[in-house]
């Protein structure tokens, strides 16, 4: 089998990064593959790469529009592509040159419709952390809808990002990403997963997540693009409480990860917003002794939850501390 392949790839405005993701795509092991690289109105020099790489390479397929955002820019690419697979990378982030070998040959293995491998988040030293990816034991497994949401839900190996997944273009015939918004993964990824009975996971990380201080996800200020998260979370556990009774642990465990993210960005906020803060509190405190009793709970959250309980300003001295030790933006 030798099916093709299409790579999304939505940009806008990454000039410094977009080189290294393209030369990650065109160098992959797997050759039969088409990359629709939609630009979202860049003002850049974004397209004079885009070009320079479709000389280099005709797998490369460009679509031009006007700025719409990432789910707009998605949206496009999953018009436009005719592989039998498809799979998103964002351009200011690259892949191991076996990536898309590697994701197709578990759907293939396991016969699924969607396979998942791990993610690197890179920090800073991308060098190290493809030398500690080499030290790391190959598992692969067969999970159900109910296993791919609880390691979802409890972060093991699994998450909501559109990328570092490949899924059979048939499951998205009536899904698209929310246009004009953000955290579209939030809002769409659980959705096409509850369309499978199965998928296919491997723990190597062959997706490299470059975290950029300037990224929607990693600002450290509440603003009202925050909204967005808060609503697509509550839908997404809403969804998978009224359908998945047995997950309700790991739901709530999600549910506190989701409350902690909002708090990290209040407790910056300048002036402050005091009765957020307590609203936010409250909430956490709501399911922490359910959550902190639950052996799968990771012990990052346990330690949140404890310092917060204690008090808000010493979480907020350690929550700092924590980002200086890891590099973590």
């Amino acid at each position: 089998m030798n099916d093709l392949i299409s790579v999304i790839v939505p940009v806008y405005n990454v000039e410094k990064y977009l080189e290294r993701c393209l030369d990650s795509i065109i160098n992959q092991t797997y050759k039969n593959i088409e990359i629709i690289c939609v630009n979202d109105g860049s003002q850049d020099n974004s397209q004079k790469i885009l070009n320079k790489y479709f000389e280099k390479d005709k797998r490369i397929k460009i679509i031009q529009k006007s700025n719409g955002g990432l789910s707009d820019a998605r949206n496009y690419g999953i018009d436009k592509a005719i592989g039998k697979y498809i799979t998103f990378i964002d351009s200011d982030d690259l892949i191991t040159e076996d990536y898309i070998e590697y994701l197709y040959n578990l759907i293939k293995k396991y016969k699924t419709k969607i396979s998942i491998c791990d993610r690197a988040v890179v920090w800073k030293n991308l060098d190290k952390v493809k030398e500690d990816i080499k030290k790391e034991n190959s598992i692969e497994e067969k999970l159900n809808t109910e296993q791919t949401f609880r390691n979802m839900l409890l972060e093991q190996g699994i998450d909501v990002c559109a990328y570092a997944k490949l899924y059979d273009m048939d499951l998205w015939k009536d899904i698209r990403y929310p246009v004009g918004k953000v955290y579209e993964d939030t809002a769409t990824t659980y959705k096409i997963i509850d369309k499978t009975d199965y998928i296919a996971y491997g723990n190597k990380k062959c997706y490299f997540y470059i975290a950029r201080a300037d990224s929607i996800s990693k600002h450290k200020t509440f603003d009202n693009r925050e909204y967005d998260y808060i609503n697509f979370t509550n839908e997404m556990l809403n969804c998978l409480n009224n359908k998945y009774p047995n997950l309700n642990l790991p739901i709530k465990r999600f549910y506190l990860y989701s409350k902690f993210r909002i708090y990290r960005m209040i407790m910056y906020c300048k002036p402050r917003k005091k009765e957020m803060e307590e609203e936010y509190i409250s909430e956490i405190k709501k399911y922490k002794s359910e959550v902190l009793k639950y052996a799968e709970t990771p012990k990052r959250d346990k330690m949140a939850i404890i310092l917060i309980s204690v008090n808000k300003y010493l979480f907020k001295i350690m929550w700092s501390f924590y980002c200086k030790i890891t590099g973590r933006i």
